[in-house]
């Protein structure tokens, strides 16, 4: 199980045996079954996640209780609560597996102590980073220039694997639009 993660890295860093076998020994691996909580709203975010299998979103829930969906992770991605890990602050997301789902955790502290002794996985973190950074601005630009219904399409066509594993109510949520006007655009779409 542990050829993905080493995969993931070498899209972008090489290793040797011996930081290989570092990087590897400061990983927890764990199971989760299907709808559980894996980071709470208010808890310290202490860890970054890697996802082996599974499907997993994290979330926001607002005062009355709606949830927005703000991003969605599936095998070979990362997830974690960015802001609040960097920082070791009280997490403002909720991150959820949709599926049962097997986790890579690299603790914060451990992290730290990686780029003292492996000083290219900051080179690893940086890349990892600008991409979600470069990722949630396009976002932001679509979601202020786009129809819904544009939106949905450039959603299909950029995460067909999310899709697979996902409900039309979650990707209604990411989108920021209601499951019944999903379905009008997805009755559209079929027309």
């Amino acid at each position: 199980m542990q050829d993905l993660v080493l995969k993931n890295i070498t899209k972008h860093i090489s290793l040797d045996e011996n930081e290989t076998v570092y990087f590897l020994s400061i990983l927890k691996e764990r199971k989760y079954p299907k709808k559980t909580i894996i980071l709470k709203e208010g808890d310290i975010c202490k860890t970054i996640n890697f996802v082996q299998s599974g499907t997993l979103r994290a979330f926001y829930r607002d005062q009355q209780g709606k949830e927005s969906t703000i991003m969605f992770a599936v095998s070979d991605w990362w997830i974690t609560d960015m802001a609040c890990f960097v920082n070791q602050q009280p997490a403002i997301l909720n991150i959820e597996t949709i599926e049962e789902s097997h986790m890579l955790h690299l603790q914060k502290e451990d992290l730290d102590d990686l780029y003292l002794k492996i000083p290219k996985f900051e080179r690893f973190f940086r890349i990892i980073m600008q991409n979600a950074y470069i990722r949630e601005q396009l976002r932001v630009i679509q979601n202020l220039s786009l129809t819904a219904e544009q939106r949905y399409y450039i959603f299909l066509e950029k995460y067909p694997q999310v899709v697979k594993q996902v409900t039309q109510k979650q990707i209604a949520s990411y989108l920021g639009i209601t499951p019944e006007f999903l379905s009008m655009i997805k009755a559209n779409k079929k027309k």
